[in-house]
């Protein structure tokens, strides 16, 4: 029963939804035909095949299909070029089939490949056109058709020059309804109650514009609004006179090359036109379901080919309407259907009650919706984006409003492209230094697509390389590489680089692009050789390199699978860590290690046990380490723990039921009795400074005990072989610190059990 309900909820919104858009679509098509030079019923079907025809084989769910005001200028001109409306309507039809092509051919792909910037800036635009455009007829200045939607219109005015004779034309009748649409849209915005209600905002605003010109009649006849102000749907007298509404193509015109030339550019725009606005209402879908653009190219192929030979203007989907249609609720295409349907029987059925709609009212809807759609939050997050994102968005949204929509979208276009090939020409390539085990390599990282613009800059890259470096040429994340470039990339391998002593190695080359095969000639893990090179300094100054690159999220890249296969047999760990449990400190992740780099041993709270001791000397003595580190951390829970075990004076067992914990425990109390006493904090127990100063110490005394309780590790220290450090990891800000770096009077005075002074340094 709920599910049904919920359907039938569902049904009650696209009803809804449809009746809106279809009384904001009545004056659109009829504005955009009179803007088009051509007849007004051509808009009216046009309207009707974009719902019903489009709307049933479209793939999108709030998408809305009619005339495009964006075409005005191209209907207008192939009009007056061929002469005929009717030739003008074998070009529709031409189109059409162009498009089902289109779609059958997989074209829609293109799609993807528009900039978000540019999508944005049509959005933006189309908003700011709205303001500007229906501010005009809120007031009630209703001498321009609704389908002026350019900047500058065909009598002559611009979208500022109207609004500076609407100032001297306001009809207070219309003004007043107007301006309490917009109160009433304000208020149905912000009340969740009446966002809830059954009725939408926009509807509620068209019944109250009808409303208040029906009470002005009988209060103030001189403020009721005429027939200028007020839709105006052909009015049909019977159904014989509806057959007149339709006009049909001029197939003789098929012999005139300029009408395949026509047919092939509407096809062009208007594909161009819904693949973008189809992007536009997707992004603005608060469900953000994907729409098919392939399936959308064959809808509005069969819709232009039904519009051409009914006698209606081009389709396209259309932003205006499509808008209005989520605003209002919309939840599947049945809105886009309902619209159409009505579109359909108005015209038949019921004109006189039509033409009693104020145009205020809608305008005061087309409004609200423009608002949306330019809100100052979306510029204050384009901005924010930087000039890369912003530049486009600003270039798109400034030529659409002072031009038209197809020019300011190529421009968007071409500027977006520009900031894509000059990125790529200065950068085309992210050059990193990375210290591997075996050594420094130079990482080249190659752009996602490599231009032959590139070529300059890259080599110059190549060139700058130090000689006796080792080279890895990274194109993991490159899917084009232009052909000048791949033989600038084979010259630099065969020639350039064996002539200055560089090693070159080829990561991501094989799966893309013939006649290159991916090889790694140095050592990204460690070995037996590495370690026994490498003395106990270097390893630390490996350490903390990789500290610093966890840190600033630059890891190194490494091929797992290949360290794996090479550790497989063996292993030759640079350095033994003893650290805590703690999830939030793991040392191969706080050093940026691989696979084969270290020993890692883990306990809570990282004291030296007698197994704990066992495993570092398997670690250092038996399997080669040459450094050990003792790591702890900042809020280490099995210190705060102990702290206040010692503070209650109960044991682990009583406080946990863990029989086995007192052993860790008893380890951290030799630290805790030989510090400062604990400071009271402001709550129930120690504060952190105190518990992270425990662990700090506790680090220190655990440095001490390994090199005290273990005669193999203390005499490999006195040899040179080995180097025991102690270190803070801080699980805030990820950074380590080595204690022997500032605190060498505490590290150099640990004993190593025979009596000899050691040192860490």
């Amino acid at each position: 029963m709920a599910s049904f309900n919920a359907k039938a909820g569902a049904v009650g919104r696209d009803v809804s939804a449809g009746l809106v858009v279809y009384l904001v679509a009545l004056p659109l098509c009829l504005g955009i035909a009179l803007a088009s030079g051509a007849p007004m019923a051509s808009g009216l079907l046009a309207g009707i095949v974009g719902g019903v025809v489009v709307g049933a084989l479209s793939g999108s769910h709030t998408s809305v299909a009619g005339p495009a005001a964006g075409l005005t200028a191209v209907v207008a001109a192939q009009i007056t070029q061929l002469g005929s409306f009717n030739a003008f309507l074998a070009c529709v039809v031409l189109a059409g089939l162009i498009q089902i092509a289109m779609g059958l051919a997989n074209v829609g792909f293109i799609a993807a490949f528009f900039p978000s910037s540019v999508i944005k800036g049509l959005l933006a635009a189309i908003g700011v056109i709205l303001v500007l455009k229906q501010i005009p007829h809120v007031l009630g200045h209703d001498a321009d058709a609704e389908g002026e939607m350019n900047f500058q219109q065909p009598d002559g005015e611009t979208s500022l020059s109207e609004l500076l004779v609407t100032m001297l034309d306001i009809h207070p009748g219309a003004a007043l309804i107007g301006l309490v649409s917009i109160g009433l849209l304000v208020l149905w915005g912000r009340f969740n109650l009446l966002k809830k209600s059954p009725l939408p905002g926009p509807l509620a605003v068209v019944l109250a514009g009808i409303a208040i010109n029906e009470s002005l009649r009988s209060m103030a006849p001189h403020l009721t609004l005429g027939a200028t102000h007020l839709v105006q749907v052909p009015v049909v007298d019977d159904w014989s006179a509806a057959g007149q509404l339709l006009a049909t193509p001029d197939w003789s015109f098929l012999t005139q090359p300029a009408v395949y030339v026509a047919g092939f550019t509407l096809a062009m725009v208007a594909s161009l036109e819904t693949l973008l606005n189809l992007d536009a209402i997707d992004e603005i879908d608060p469900r953000q379901r994907t729409s098919p653009p392939n399936r959308e190219l064959i809808a509005q192929g069969v819709g232009n080919l039904t519009a051409g030979l009914l006698g209606g203007l081009p389709v396209t989907s259309v932003i205006v309407r499509s808008s209005v249609n989520i605003d209002a609720g919309a939840r599947s295409k049945l809105s886009t259907i309902v619209h159409g349907a009505l579109l359909l029987g108005s015209v038949l059925l019921i004109p006189d009650l039509i033409n009693r709609v104020p145009l205020s009212a809608l305008a005061a809807i087309l409004i609200m919706t423009g608002l949306k759609l330019a809100s100052p939050a979306l510029f204050r997050q384009m901005w924010a984006e930087g000039r890369h994102q912003f530049i486009p968005f600003g270039a798109t949204v400034a030529v659409i409003v002072f031009t038209d929509l197809l020019t300011g979208v190529v421009l968007g276009l071409a500027f977006a492209a520009t900031f894509i090939l000059w990125s790529n020409f200065r950068r085309p390539v992210k050059v990193v230094t990375e210290r591997h085990p075996g050594g420094d390599v130079w990482r080249l990282e190659l752009a996602n697509q490599v231009g032959f613009l590139s070529r300059p800059s890259l080599s110059k890259a190549l060139r700058e390389i130090p000689e006796g470096s080792h080279v890895l040429l990274d194109a993991r994340n490159t899917h084009y590489i232009d052909p000048d470039i791949l033989d600038l990339l084979v010259d630099f391998r065969s020639k350039i680089a064996p002539a200055h002593g560089l090693v070159v190695s080829l990561l991501g080359f094989a799966r893309r692009f013939e006649g290159f095969e991916d090889q790694v000639h140095f050592a990204d893990y460690s070995s037996r050789e590495l370690q026994q090179a490498l003395s106990p300094t270097e390893i630390l100054d490996f350490l903390r390199a990789g500290n610093l690159r966890f840190r600033r999220g630059e890891q190194l890249v490494r091929n797992f699978e290949r360290q794996r296969a090479a550790t497989s047999l063996g292993q030759a760990p640079l350095a033994a860590v003893l650290s805590c449990i703690d999830s939030r400190a793991p040392a191969e992740h706080v050093f940026d290690l691989g696979l084969g780099d270290v020993f890692s041993v883990r306990i809570a709270g990282n004291v030296a046990r007698d197994k704990i001791l066992g495993s570092l000397e398997y670690s250092c003595h038996v399997a080669g380490a040459r450094l050990l580190v003792v790591m702890g951390h900042t809020g280490c829970g099995a210190i705060h723990a102990s702290v206040n075990l010692k503070a209650q004076g109960s044991s682990a067992a009583e406080a946990t039921g863990c029989d086995h914990l007192d052993a860790i425990v008893d380890e951290i109390r030799h630290t805790i009795e030989e510090g400062p006493p604990p400071s009271s904090g402001t709550g129930a127990g120690p504060d952190q400074a105190y518990v992270d100063d425990v662990a700090r110490r506790n680090v220190l005394r655990t440095v001490e005990v390994i090199r005290s309780q273990s005669r193999v590790l203390a005499q490999r220290v006195a040899e040179g072989q080995l180097t025991i450090v102690g270190a803070m990891y801080d699980v805030r800000s990820g950074a380590v610190e080595f204690l022997h770096e500032t605190e060498p009077e505490q590290t150099q005075r640990f004993s190593l059990g025979s009596g000899e002074a050691a040192t860490v340094n």
